[in-house]
Protein backbone atom coordinates (compact mmCIF):
# COMPACT_ATOMS: atom_id res chain seq x y z
CA UNK A 1 0.00 0.00 0.00
CA UNK A 2 2.96 2.04 0.97
CA UNK A 3 4.74 1.13 -2.26
CA UNK A 4 1.23 2.08 -3.89
CA UNK A 5 0.94 6.07 -2.77
CA UNK A 6 4.83 6.43 -3.78
CA UNK A 7 4.25 5.23 -7.28
CA UNK A 8 1.45 7.78 -7.29
CA UNK A 9 3.12 10.76 -5.72
CA UNK A 10 6.56 10.38 -8.15
CA UNK A 11 4.07 10.10 -10.66
CA UNK A 12 2.34 13.16 -9.75
CA UNK A 13 5.84 14.49 -9.51
CA UNK A 14 6.97 13.99 -12.55
CA UNK A 15 3.56 15.39 -14.06
CA UNK A 16 4.31 18.57 -12.73
CA UNK A 17 6.48 19.93 -15.21
CA UNK A 18 3.89 18.84 -17.81
CA UNK A 19 0.98 20.62 -16.47
CA UNK A 20 3.37 23.81 -15.86
CA UNK A 21 4.01 23.88 -19.51
CA UNK A 22 0.89 23.14 -20.98
CA UNK A 23 -0.76 25.95 -18.53
CA UNK A 24 2.08 28.05 -19.90
CA UNK A 25 1.15 27.88 -23.39
CA UNK A 26 -2.41 27.98 -22.75
CA UNK A 27 -1.64 31.32 -21.22
CA UNK A 28 0.94 32.50 -24.24
CA UNK A 29 -1.65 31.45 -26.52
CA UNK A 30 -4.42 33.87 -24.77
CA UNK A 31 -2.41 36.73 -24.30
CA UNK A 32 -1.25 36.29 -28.09
CA UNK A 33 -5.20 36.12 -29.14
CA UNK A 34 -6.04 39.05 -26.46
CA UNK A 35 -3.00 41.15 -28.38
CA UNK A 36 -4.21 40.72 -31.76
CA UNK A 37 -7.79 41.07 -31.03
CA UNK A 38 -6.97 44.96 -29.04
CA UNK A 39 -4.75 45.89 -31.77
CA UNK A 40 -5.55 44.07 -34.92
CA UNK A 41 -8.86 44.82 -36.85
CA UNK A 42 -9.92 42.88 -40.26
CA UNK A 43 -12.25 44.16 -42.30
CA UNK A 44 -13.63 44.01 -45.76
CA UNK A 45 -17.20 42.89 -47.95
CA UNK A 46 -17.60 40.51 -50.50
CA UNK A 47 -19.94 43.11 -53.31
CA UNK A 48 -21.65 41.74 -56.87
CA UNK A 49 -22.59 44.32 -59.44
CA UNK A 50 -25.28 43.33 -61.64
CA UNK A 51 -25.06 46.23 -64.52
CA UNK A 52 -27.03 47.15 -67.69
CA UNK A 53 -25.70 50.31 -69.88
CA UNK A 54 -28.01 51.92 -72.90
CA UNK A 55 -25.03 52.92 -74.71
CA UNK A 56 -21.29 52.37 -75.18
CA UNK A 57 -19.22 54.41 -72.73
CA UNK A 58 -16.31 55.66 -70.89
CA UNK A 59 -15.54 53.33 -68.19
CA UNK A 60 -13.25 51.31 -66.12
CA UNK A 61 -12.42 48.48 -63.97
CA UNK A 62 -14.65 45.92 -65.78
CA UNK A 63 -16.92 48.85 -67.05
CA UNK A 64 -18.23 49.15 -63.48
CA UNK A 65 -16.43 52.52 -62.92
CA UNK A 66 -18.28 54.64 -65.33
CA UNK A 67 -16.73 57.84 -66.49
CA UNK A 68 -19.23 58.86 -69.73
CA UNK A 69 -20.95 57.54 -72.54
CA UNK A 70 -19.32 57.90 -75.61
CA UNK A 71 -19.78 59.97 -78.31
CA UNK A 72 -21.54 59.60 -81.46
CA UNK A 73 -20.19 57.39 -83.77
CA UNK A 74 -22.08 56.87 -87.03
CA UNK A 75 -20.85 54.54 -89.80
CA UNK A 76 -21.80 56.74 -92.79
CA UNK A 77 -21.55 60.36 -92.28
CA UNK A 78 -24.97 62.26 -93.47
CA UNK A 79 -28.29 60.79 -93.98
CA UNK A 80 -28.34 61.89 -97.50
CA UNK A 81 -24.29 59.63 -98.18
CA UNK A 82 -27.11 56.65 -96.63
CA UNK A 83 -29.68 56.83 -98.94
CA UNK A 84 -27.34 57.05 -101.85
CA UNK A 85 -25.38 53.77 -100.61
CA UNK A 86 -29.13 52.28 -100.12
CA UNK A 87 -27.71 51.28 -96.06
CA UNK A 88 -29.39 52.50 -92.54
CA UNK A 89 -27.47 55.58 -91.06
CA UNK A 90 -26.55 54.09 -87.82
CA UNK A 91 -24.84 55.41 -84.53
CA UNK A 92 -22.62 52.58 -84.24
CA UNK A 93 -21.96 53.58 -80.08
CA UNK A 94 -25.73 53.01 -79.32
CA UNK A 95 -25.53 49.46 -78.72
CA UNK A 96 -26.62 48.51 -74.93
CA UNK A 97 -24.49 45.85 -72.60
CA UNK A 98 -24.89 43.87 -69.40
CA UNK A 99 -22.54 42.33 -67.12
CA UNK A 100 -22.19 41.17 -63.61
CA UNK A 101 -19.04 41.08 -61.74
CA UNK A 102 -17.42 40.95 -58.31
CA UNK A 103 -13.90 42.75 -59.01
CA UNK A 104 -14.46 45.07 -55.95
CA UNK A 105 -14.48 42.74 -52.83
CA UNK A 106 -11.79 43.73 -50.52
CA UNK A 107 -10.15 42.98 -47.34
CA UNK A 108 -8.85 45.17 -45.12
CA UNK A 109 -6.95 45.78 -41.61
CA UNK A 110 -6.72 48.57 -39.29
CA UNK A 111 -3.71 48.49 -36.26
CA UNK A 112 -4.73 50.37 -33.50
CA UNK A 113 -4.06 50.96 -29.54
CA UNK A 114 0.23 51.38 -30.00
CA UNK A 115 1.29 53.65 -27.65
CA UNK A 116 4.59 54.87 -26.37
CA UNK A 117 5.09 58.00 -23.82
CA UNK A 118 2.82 60.55 -26.03
CA UNK A 119 3.05 59.23 -28.97
CA UNK A 120 0.00 56.79 -30.85
CA UNK A 121 1.08 54.67 -33.67
CA UNK A 122 -1.36 52.81 -35.77
CA UNK A 123 -2.09 51.57 -39.47
CA UNK A 124 -3.99 50.43 -42.18
CA UNK A 125 -3.37 47.99 -45.11
CA UNK A 126 -6.52 47.76 -47.63
CA UNK A 127 -6.60 45.64 -51.14
CA UNK A 128 -9.15 44.99 -53.18
CA UNK A 129 -9.38 42.81 -56.55
CA UNK A 130 -8.72 44.62 -60.48
CA UNK A 131 -10.23 44.79 -63.78
CA UNK A 132 -9.76 41.16 -66.01
CA UNK A 133 -5.70 41.11 -66.92
CA UNK A 134 -6.87 40.49 -70.70
CA UNK A 135 -9.39 42.63 -73.10
CA UNK A 136 -11.73 41.23 -75.47
CA UNK A 137 -11.31 42.26 -79.20
CA UNK A 138 -10.39 45.59 -79.83
CA UNK A 139 -9.92 46.32 -76.28
CA UNK A 140 -13.64 48.31 -75.96
CA UNK A 141 -14.42 46.11 -72.88
CA UNK A 142 -12.12 45.00 -69.93
CA UNK A 143 -14.11 41.87 -68.81
CA UNK A 144 -12.10 38.76 -69.45
CA UNK A 145 -9.16 37.11 -67.70
CA UNK A 146 -8.99 36.63 -64.56
CA UNK A 147 -8.88 39.54 -61.82
CA UNK A 148 -5.82 40.83 -59.94
CA UNK A 149 -5.12 41.87 -56.53
CA UNK A 150 -4.45 45.77 -56.17
CA UNK A 151 -3.16 48.18 -53.28
CA UNK A 152 -5.61 50.78 -52.27
CA UNK A 153 -4.61 51.87 -49.07
CA UNK A 154 -1.25 51.19 -46.73
CA UNK A 155 -0.24 54.13 -44.44
CA UNK A 156 1.02 54.64 -40.57
CA UNK A 157 -0.37 57.45 -38.06
CA UNK A 158 1.74 58.86 -34.90
CA UNK A 159 -0.77 61.47 -33.28
CA UNK A 160 -0.47 63.45 -29.71
CA UNK A 161 -3.37 64.39 -28.27
CA UNK A 162 -3.75 66.90 -25.48
CA UNK A 163 -1.11 69.50 -26.73
CA UNK A 164 -2.17 72.51 -24.69
CA UNK A 165 -3.02 75.72 -26.97
CA UNK A 166 -3.97 78.15 -24.46
CA UNK A 167 -5.50 77.90 -20.78
CA UNK A 168 -9.00 76.11 -22.12
CA UNK A 169 -7.90 74.59 -25.96
CA UNK A 170 -5.92 71.96 -27.01
CA UNK A 171 -4.83 70.79 -29.85
CA UNK A 172 -4.20 67.06 -31.58
CA UNK A 173 -1.84 66.66 -34.36
CA UNK A 174 -1.93 63.58 -36.62
CA UNK A 175 0.85 62.43 -38.88
CA UNK A 176 -0.01 59.96 -41.80
CA UNK A 177 2.53 58.77 -44.52
CA UNK A 178 1.92 56.24 -47.17
CA UNK A 179 -1.04 55.60 -49.44
CA UNK A 180 -4.35 56.68 -48.62
CA UNK A 181 -7.08 58.84 -50.53
CA UNK A 182 -6.64 62.58 -51.85
CA UNK A 183 -7.12 65.30 -49.37
CA UNK A 184 -9.76 66.98 -51.99
CA UNK A 185 -11.20 63.14 -52.41
CA UNK A 186 -11.91 61.70 -49.08
CA UNK A 187 -15.05 63.30 -48.83
CA UNK A 188 -17.20 60.56 -51.16
CA UNK A 189 -20.44 61.26 -52.00
CA UNK A 190 -23.30 58.75 -50.91
CA UNK A 191 -23.65 56.64 -53.87
CA UNK A 192 -23.46 52.81 -54.37
CA UNK A 193 -21.68 52.98 -57.72
CA UNK A 194 -18.25 52.17 -58.11
CA UNK A 195 -17.18 55.42 -59.47
CA UNK A 196 -18.39 57.59 -56.12
CA UNK A 197 -19.47 60.49 -58.05
CA UNK A 198 -16.54 60.67 -60.53
CA UNK A 199 -15.45 62.87 -62.50
CA UNK A 200 -17.70 65.57 -60.91
CA UNK A 201 -15.63 65.14 -57.98
CA UNK A 202 -11.88 64.21 -57.16
CA UNK A 203 -10.89 60.02 -57.14
CA UNK A 204 -7.79 59.50 -56.34
CA UNK A 205 -5.58 57.67 -53.87
CA UNK A 206 -1.64 58.63 -53.34
CA UNK A 207 1.21 58.32 -51.37
CA UNK A 208 1.39 61.07 -49.43
CA UNK A 209 2.45 62.59 -46.09
CA UNK A 210 -0.12 64.48 -44.34
CA UNK A 211 -0.49 66.30 -41.35
CA UNK A 212 -3.57 67.19 -39.91
CA UNK A 213 -4.01 70.05 -36.77
CA UNK A 214 -7.03 69.62 -34.49
CA UNK A 215 -7.54 73.12 -33.47
CA UNK A 216 -9.90 73.48 -30.26
CA UNK A 217 -13.55 71.43 -30.80
CA UNK A 218 -14.31 73.56 -34.43
CA UNK A 219 -11.19 73.73 -36.74
CA UNK A 220 -8.63 71.60 -38.29
CA UNK A 221 -5.91 72.29 -40.22
CA UNK A 222 -4.70 70.18 -43.08
CA UNK A 223 -1.55 69.94 -44.92
CA UNK A 224 -0.15 67.59 -47.32
CA UNK A 225 2.75 66.37 -49.55
CA UNK A 226 1.76 63.79 -52.19
CA UNK A 227 3.29 61.90 -55.08
CA UNK A 228 1.72 59.89 -57.66
CA UNK A 229 0.94 56.23 -58.34
CA UNK A 230 -1.98 54.96 -59.24
CA UNK A 231 -3.92 57.99 -60.36
CA UNK A 232 -1.06 60.19 -62.61
CA UNK A 233 -0.76 63.15 -64.64
CA UNK A 234 -0.97 63.17 -68.59
CA UNK A 235 1.42 63.94 -71.21
CA UNK A 236 3.40 62.58 -74.56
CA UNK A 237 3.65 59.10 -72.86
CA UNK A 238 0.24 58.98 -71.51
CA UNK A 239 -0.27 58.58 -68.38
CA UNK A 240 2.72 58.36 -65.81
CA UNK A 241 4.48 59.22 -62.75
CA UNK A 242 7.95 60.38 -65.08
CA UNK A 243 6.49 63.63 -65.11
CA UNK A 244 6.09 64.61 -61.43
CA UNK A 245 9.37 62.75 -60.80
CA UNK A 246 11.33 64.37 -63.07
CA UNK A 247 9.89 68.11 -61.84
CA UNK A 248 11.00 66.29 -58.37
CA UNK A 249 8.64 68.41 -56.84
CA UNK A 250 5.84 66.91 -54.66
CA UNK A 251 2.18 68.20 -55.07
CA UNK A 252 0.89 70.13 -52.16
CA UNK A 253 -2.27 70.38 -50.52
CA UNK A 254 -3.29 73.23 -47.85
CA UNK A 255 -6.38 73.18 -46.55
CA UNK A 256 -9.10 74.16 -43.44
CA UNK A 257 -12.08 72.42 -41.95
CA UNK A 258 -14.78 74.17 -39.69
CA UNK A 259 -16.88 71.15 -37.55
CA UNK A 260 -20.04 71.67 -35.17
CA UNK A 261 -23.34 70.58 -34.74
CA UNK A 262 -23.68 68.18 -37.33
CA UNK A 263 -21.66 71.16 -40.10
CA UNK A 264 -18.59 69.90 -41.91
CA UNK A 265 -16.86 72.65 -43.93
CA UNK A 266 -13.62 72.55 -46.00
CA UNK A 267 -12.29 74.54 -47.89
CA UNK A 268 -8.27 73.78 -49.75
CA UNK A 269 -6.51 73.82 -53.28
CA UNK A 270 -4.22 71.87 -54.54
CA UNK A 271 -0.99 72.73 -56.49
CA UNK A 272 0.93 70.75 -58.62
CA UNK A 273 3.81 71.28 -60.99
CA UNK A 274 5.41 68.57 -63.33
CA UNK A 275 7.37 68.37 -66.30
CA UNK A 276 6.36 66.94 -69.61
CA UNK A 277 9.20 66.71 -71.39
CA UNK A 278 12.73 66.59 -70.45
CA UNK A 279 14.09 65.80 -73.60
CA UNK A 280 13.51 68.13 -76.58
CA UNK A 281 14.69 68.98 -80.11
CA UNK A 282 16.50 71.93 -81.77
CA UNK A 283 17.11 72.88 -85.42
CA UNK A 284 20.96 74.20 -85.52
CA UNK A 285 20.52 74.29 -89.19
CA UNK A 286 18.23 73.62 -92.08
CA UNK A 287 17.94 69.72 -92.35
CA UNK A 288 19.25 69.23 -89.15
CA UNK A 289 18.04 68.06 -85.73
CA UNK A 290 19.79 67.68 -82.12
CA UNK A 291 18.18 66.24 -79.08
CA UNK A 292 18.94 68.55 -76.44
CA UNK A 293 17.82 68.67 -72.59
CA UNK A 294 14.86 71.28 -71.64
CA UNK A 295 13.19 72.58 -68.53
CA UNK A 296 9.55 71.83 -69.76
CA UNK A 297 6.64 73.12 -66.59
CA UNK A 298 3.53 73.36 -65.95
CA UNK A 299 2.44 74.34 -62.96
CA UNK A 300 -1.60 74.13 -61.99
CA UNK A 301 -3.44 75.41 -58.64
CA UNK A 302 -6.78 73.89 -58.13
CA UNK A 303 -9.06 75.16 -55.11
CA UNK A 304 -12.27 73.13 -53.93
CA UNK A 305 -15.25 73.49 -51.10
CA UNK A 306 -16.77 71.23 -49.57
CA UNK A 307 -20.64 71.12 -47.43
CA UNK A 308 -22.01 68.39 -45.04
CA UNK A 309 -25.00 68.01 -42.59
CA UNK A 310 -25.68 65.59 -41.20
CA UNK A 311 -28.96 65.00 -38.47
CA UNK A 312 -30.65 61.98 -37.08
CA UNK A 313 -31.06 59.66 -40.69
CA UNK A 314 -30.92 63.07 -43.15
CA UNK A 315 -27.30 64.21 -44.48
CA UNK A 316 -26.69 66.02 -47.46
CA UNK A 317 -23.18 67.00 -49.22
CA UNK A 318 -21.35 68.50 -51.45
CA UNK A 319 -18.76 69.61 -53.23
CA UNK A 320 -17.34 72.03 -56.16
CA UNK A 321 -13.98 72.12 -57.49
CA UNK A 322 -12.69 74.36 -60.06
CA UNK A 323 -9.73 72.47 -61.43
CA UNK A 324 -6.96 73.51 -63.55
CA UNK A 325 -6.10 69.82 -65.87
CA UNK A 326 -7.18 67.44 -62.74
CA UNK A 327 -6.90 64.66 -65.30
CA UNK A 328 -4.47 63.42 -62.02
CA UNK A 329 -7.43 63.39 -59.77
CA UNK A 330 -9.66 61.31 -62.35
CA UNK A 331 -11.63 64.30 -63.44
CA UNK A 332 -11.99 65.64 -67.21
CA UNK A 333 -9.26 67.82 -68.17
CA UNK A 334 -5.57 68.16 -69.27
CA UNK A 335 -3.19 70.61 -71.21
CA UNK A 336 -1.91 71.19 -74.50
CA UNK A 337 1.00 73.10 -76.10
CA UNK A 338 0.75 77.01 -76.00
CA UNK A 339 4.50 77.69 -77.49
CA UNK A 340 7.03 75.92 -79.13
CA UNK A 341 10.13 77.91 -78.16
CA UNK A 342 13.55 78.36 -80.18
CA UNK A 343 15.56 76.40 -77.44
CA UNK A 344 13.44 73.24 -77.82
CA UNK A 345 11.40 73.80 -75.11
CA UNK A 346 7.52 74.18 -75.12
CA UNK A 347 4.81 76.33 -72.94
CA UNK A 348 1.62 74.51 -71.98
CA UNK A 349 -1.90 76.34 -70.95
CA UNK A 350 -4.26 74.06 -68.70
CA UNK A 351 -7.68 73.39 -68.97
CA UNK A 352 -10.14 74.73 -66.83
CA UNK A 353 -13.35 73.43 -65.92
CA UNK A 354 -16.24 73.30 -62.93
CA UNK A 355 -16.81 69.77 -61.39
CA UNK A 356 -19.45 70.00 -58.73
CA UNK A 357 -22.01 67.34 -57.17
CA UNK A 358 -24.33 67.03 -54.80
CA UNK A 359 -25.92 63.85 -52.43
CA UNK A 360 -28.45 63.71 -50.58
CA UNK A 361 -29.58 60.63 -48.05
CA UNK A 362 -32.99 59.63 -46.07
CA UNK A 363 -33.11 56.32 -44.23
CA UNK A 364 -35.46 55.14 -41.71
CA UNK A 365 -35.74 51.79 -40.15
CA UNK A 366 -38.03 49.21 -40.65
CA UNK A 367 -39.67 46.52 -39.64
CA UNK A 368 -38.97 44.66 -36.59
CA UNK A 369 -35.86 45.54 -35.04
CA UNK A 370 -33.24 43.00 -33.59
CA UNK A 371 -29.55 44.00 -32.09
CA UNK A 372 -27.86 41.43 -34.09
CA UNK A 373 -30.29 41.97 -37.57
CA UNK A 374 -31.37 45.96 -37.70
CA UNK A 375 -32.75 46.59 -41.06
CA UNK A 376 -32.80 50.11 -42.69
CA UNK A 377 -34.29 51.48 -46.15
CA UNK A 378 -32.52 54.41 -47.26
CA UNK A 379 -33.21 56.38 -50.09
CA UNK A 380 -30.34 58.52 -52.19
CA UNK A 381 -30.12 61.32 -54.43
CA UNK A 382 -26.96 61.96 -56.60
CA UNK A 383 -26.80 64.91 -58.68
CA UNK A 384 -23.50 65.85 -60.57
CA UNK A 385 -22.67 69.10 -63.30
CA UNK A 386 -18.79 69.71 -65.05
CA UNK A 387 -18.50 72.69 -67.38
CA UNK A 388 -15.32 73.17 -69.48
CA UNK A 389 -14.33 76.79 -69.82
CA UNK A 390 -11.45 75.80 -72.08
CA UNK A 391 -7.81 76.54 -72.14
CA UNK A 392 -6.34 79.20 -69.74
CA UNK A 393 -4.66 80.67 -73.28
CA UNK A 394 -4.28 79.96 -76.96
CA UNK A 395 -3.42 76.88 -78.16
CA UNK A 396 -0.17 76.20 -80.04
CA UNK A 397 -1.78 76.39 -83.50
CA UNK A 398 1.09 75.46 -86.81
CA UNK A 399 -1.21 76.16 -89.50
CA UNK A 400 -2.76 79.56 -88.18
CA UNK A 401 -5.99 78.64 -89.20
CA UNK A 402 -7.59 79.08 -85.86
CA UNK A 403 -8.32 75.18 -85.31
CA UNK A 404 -6.60 72.07 -83.85
CA UNK A 405 -7.40 68.94 -85.70
CA UNK A 406 -6.99 65.65 -84.85
CA UNK A 407 -3.36 65.18 -85.61
CA UNK A 408 -2.65 68.32 -83.84
CA UNK A 409 -4.54 67.25 -80.88
CA UNK A 410 -2.79 63.84 -81.09
CA UNK A 411 0.99 65.76 -80.54
CA UNK A 412 0.42 68.55 -78.85
CA UNK A 413 -2.44 68.09 -76.66
CA UNK A 414 -2.74 65.90 -73.30
CA UNK A 415 -6.21 65.06 -72.29
CA UNK A 416 -8.24 62.56 -69.92
CA UNK A 417 -10.35 60.96 -72.31
CA UNK A 418 -12.23 62.98 -75.25
CA UNK A 419 -11.30 66.40 -75.81
CA UNK A 420 -14.30 67.90 -77.45
CA UNK A 421 -16.47 67.67 -74.23
CA UNK A 422 -18.15 71.02 -73.47
CA UNK A 423 -20.18 70.05 -69.99
CA UNK A 424 -21.94 67.31 -68.79
CA UNK A 425 -24.28 66.25 -65.81
CA UNK A 426 -25.27 63.38 -64.20
CA UNK A 427 -28.66 62.09 -61.64
CA UNK A 428 -28.70 58.97 -59.62
CA UNK A 429 -31.64 58.12 -57.55
CA UNK A 430 -30.78 54.71 -55.70
CA UNK A 431 -32.79 52.28 -52.95
CA UNK A 432 -30.25 50.89 -50.36
CA UNK A 433 -31.89 48.23 -48.27
CA UNK A 434 -29.54 46.92 -44.98
CA UNK A 435 -30.12 44.08 -43.28
CA UNK A 436 -27.56 43.74 -40.50
CA UNK A 437 -24.28 43.26 -42.71
CA UNK A 438 -26.01 42.20 -45.67
CA UNK A 439 -26.86 45.36 -48.08
CA UNK A 440 -28.73 45.29 -51.45
CA UNK A 441 -29.27 48.93 -53.53
CA UNK A 442 -30.83 48.95 -56.90
CA UNK A 443 -29.53 52.18 -59.04
CA UNK A 444 -30.52 54.58 -61.82
CA UNK A 445 -28.22 56.72 -63.17
CA UNK A 446 -28.65 58.86 -66.10
CA UNK A 447 -25.55 60.63 -67.63
CA UNK A 448 -25.38 63.00 -70.59
CA UNK A 449 -22.66 64.92 -72.35
CA UNK A 450 -22.72 67.73 -74.54
CA UNK A 451 -19.86 67.45 -77.41
CA UNK A 452 -18.71 69.04 -80.15
CA UNK A 453 -18.27 67.76 -83.45
CA UNK A 454 -14.48 65.82 -83.21
CA UNK A 455 -14.33 66.07 -86.99
CA UNK A 456 -14.24 69.82 -87.11
CA UNK A 457 -11.39 70.36 -84.09
CA UNK A 458 -11.34 72.69 -81.37
CA UNK A 459 -11.06 76.14 -81.54
CA UNK A 460 -7.37 77.31 -81.14
CA UNK A 461 -8.58 80.27 -78.96
CA UNK A 462 -9.69 78.38 -75.73
CA UNK A 463 -9.15 74.58 -76.78
CA UNK A 464 -13.40 74.17 -76.91
CA UNK A 465 -15.18 72.01 -79.44
CA UNK A 466 -17.35 74.74 -80.49
CA UNK A 467 -18.87 73.38 -83.98
CA UNK A 468 -21.84 70.76 -84.40
CA UNK A 469 -22.67 70.76 -81.08
CA UNK A 470 -24.99 67.97 -79.84
CA UNK A 471 -26.04 65.90 -76.36
CA UNK A 472 -25.84 61.97 -76.13
CA UNK A 473 -26.71 60.08 -72.83
CA UNK A 474 -26.37 56.68 -71.27
CA UNK A 475 -29.25 55.40 -68.93
CA UNK A 476 -27.50 52.56 -66.31
CA UNK A 477 -29.71 50.66 -64.34
CA UNK A 478 -27.17 48.89 -61.56
CA UNK A 479 -28.64 46.21 -58.90
CA UNK A 480 -25.55 45.74 -56.15
CA UNK A 481 -25.20 42.95 -53.69
CA UNK A 482 -22.78 43.64 -50.35
CA UNK A 483 -21.64 41.21 -47.26
CA UNK A 484 -19.48 42.92 -45.09
CA UNK A 485 -17.64 41.29 -42.42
Amino acid sequence: MKRSILICILCSLCGLPVWAQDSARIAKREAVKSHLKQHFKPYGFIRNFFTYDSRESISGTGDLYNYQPKDENWNVKTQEEADQLGVERQDLNAISTFRFLTLTTRVGLNIVGYKWRNTEFGGKIEADFYAGLSTKGSGTHSVSGAAQMRLRQAYMTLAWDSLRMNNKDFARVDLLLGQTWHPMAADLCDAIALNSGAPFGPFSRTPQVKMDARLGNLFTLTGALIWQMQYCSIGPDGQSAEYIGYSKTPEAYLGLSFHHKGWLVRAGADVLSIKPRHIGKVIPTPGDTVAVKVSDRITTASPFIYLQYKKGEFSIKAKSIFAEAGEHMNMNGGYGVSSINPDGSYSYTPTRSSNSWISIVYGGKVGAQESKHPQKLQGILFAGYAHNFGTKQALYDPNKDGRIVASEIATNYYYRHVPNMNQMWRLSPTLLYTIGKFQVGLEYEITSVHYGDAAQGLNANNGLADLGLHWVTNHRVQLMTKFNF
